[in-house]
């Protein structure tokens, strides 16, 4: 076995070249124009870098897409049977809203974020219906720099 590349860990342009990042995992992040603003999400694959899914823009803010994105890989994960990969996000807020299930945000509840009221009320039912197993790491930006997932906007 070589142990400058194990099978758990990339080593490419796509992730730093850090041991403790596991390859296969799906790194998911969110962006907001303004806060609240036009917000939207996606999650990338960290062995092939391809966009696993993107959603967006709603008006909404940059926590609710951090938790939502969370939620979809997870969701999409059950539903696809992978049961292999690790989930990277870079919100303390989005990972303890997730283990709490239960979306904490203060945004103002009107006509304007209704639809996106309801995505994150199925979100939370979602949660609760469902044994997440999959494990939720954070991603250590300090270490690691930006998330693969970013959108870049900074």
């Amino acid at each position: 076995m070589n142990l400058q590349n194990p099978p758990d860990y990339r080593n490419d342009t796509v992730l730093p070249l850090h041991m403790d990042v596991k390859a296969k995992a799906w790194a998911v992040d969110a962006a907001c124009s303004g806060n609240p603003g036009p917000m939207e999400y996606q999650a990338i694959d960290l062995q092939t870098g391809a966009q696993v899914f993107h959603y967006g823009p709603v008006y909404g803010t940059n926590n609710i897409g951090e938790f939502l994105a969370i939620v979809h890989a997870l969701a999409l994960m059950e539903q696809k049977g992978i049961h292999d990969r690790t989930i990277y996000s870079d919100s303390y807020n989005a990972i303890l809203w997730v283990k709490k299930k239960q979306c904490k945000t203060k945004l103002e509840r009107n006509p304007q974020t209704e639809a996106l009221y309801q995505v994150i009320r199925r979100a939370e039912n979602w949660l609760r219906t469902h044994a997440v197993t999959t494990p939720i790491l954070k991603w250590e930006t300090s270490k690691w720099g930006e998330i693969p997932a970013d959108f870049g906007r900074k």
